[in-house]
Order: structure tokens, then C-alpha cells, then sequence
């Protein structure tokens, strides 16, 4: 008598092997659902509580440190536009101290060129006036030093020729000749 194998379910044949797709065979289907719902609270709970706070704090503080950046970037920024009008405050205001002690610097060049020049001005005048002093004097021992001459010279002249003249004649000719 050979016995045929009963057929425990829809989804299994003879051999044990299922029929088709077991997922689809709707007697499995309960059995599916509740392991479903099983897993997918498990992945909630897991999620909830241990890697969406997790995540979540990464966020908060990724937000808090971007956040705090932007600040202290605009806190530097605003030093540093400080500093540049600090700075080119200083260099303008060097510049003009530096304008200001050359035309300083250069007017006391002058001053001291002005004063230089006066007193250059003042020893030329007084070596000139010296020196027409002298030449006056030049001048004048020259004059008497050429009637003398002269004299001695006319004197001589007059002998060597023969005539005879008194000194006091000749000194007379030779001072009328030199006036006129």
C-alpha cells in the first residue's frame, strides 16, 4: 500500500520544496507581517535612540562650530578694517609729519643759506672796500712815485742834453704837463 504523502500546505510540494515564491504564498503571509513589524520596530527603536541623537548632536555642534566661525570671521573682519583705517590713519598722518619736517628742514637750509650768502655779501663788500683802499693808495704812492720819476727822469733828460735846469723848473714843467 503505498501512501501518498499528504500536502501539509498550499506553498510546499511533495518533496519539501516550496512552490513558486514563498513570500507570495498566502499562508506565510501573518507569519511575514509579524516579523515585518518586528524588525522595523527594532530598526526604530535603534534609530531613535542611539544613532538619530547621535546624529543629531553631530549636526547641533557641526551647526554651533559654523556658527561660532561666521562670528568670530566677522569679529576678525571688523579688526581688521580697523586696523586698515589705524594704518592708513598712521601712514597718512607720517606722510604729512614728513611733509612738514622737510619743509621744516628746508627752510631752515635756507635761513642758514640766507645768512651764509649776507655774510659772504658783507666780506666781499668789506675785502672790496679794502681793496679800493689799497688801489687808492696804489694809486696815489703811483702818482707821486711817477712825478718823482718823472722829475729824476726830466732832470737826467735835460742833463744828458746839455741844458741846465733847476729841480724846482723841472718839478713846475712836469706837474703842469701831468694836469693838462
Amino acid at each position: 500500500m503505498a501512501t501518498e504523502p499528504s500536502v501539509l500546505s498550499a506553498c510546499i510540494d511533495a518533496s519539501g520544496s516550496a512552490i513558486g515564491m514563498p513570500q507570495l504564498c498566502p499562508e506565510w503571509i501573518g507569519n511575514q507581517i509579524f516579523w515585518l513589524v518586528l524588525t522595523l520596530l527594532a530598526i526604530f527603536f535603534v534609530l531613535s535612540r542611539i544613532a538619530l541623537p547621535r546624529i543629531a548632536a553631530v549636526l547641533s555642534e557641526r551647526a554651533s562650530t559654523i556658527s561660532n566661525d561666521i562670528a568670530l570671521a566677522e569679529e576678525l573682519k571688523l579688526k581688521a578694517e580697523a586696523a586698515e583705517v589705524a594704518y592708513t590713519k598712521a601712514l597718512n598722518d607720517a606722510r604729512a609729519e614728513a611733509q612738514s619736517i622737510a619743509a621744516q628742514t628746508r627752510a631752515d637750509i635756507q635761513a642758514e643759506l640766507d645768512e651764509a650768502l649776507a655774510k659772504a655779501d658783507a666780506e666781499i663788500a668789506a675785502k672790496a672796500a679794502e681793496s679800493e683802499t689799497q688801489i687808492a693808495l696804489i694809486r696815489e704812492n703811483a702818482m707821486q712815485n711817477i712825478e718823482k720819476i718823472a722829475n729824476d727822469v726830466a732832470l737826467d733828460i735835460v742833463a744828458v742834453l746839455g741844458g741846465k735846469g733847476s729841480a724846482k723848473d723841472v718839478s713846475t714843467a712836469v706837474d703842469e704837463r701831468l694836469k693838462g
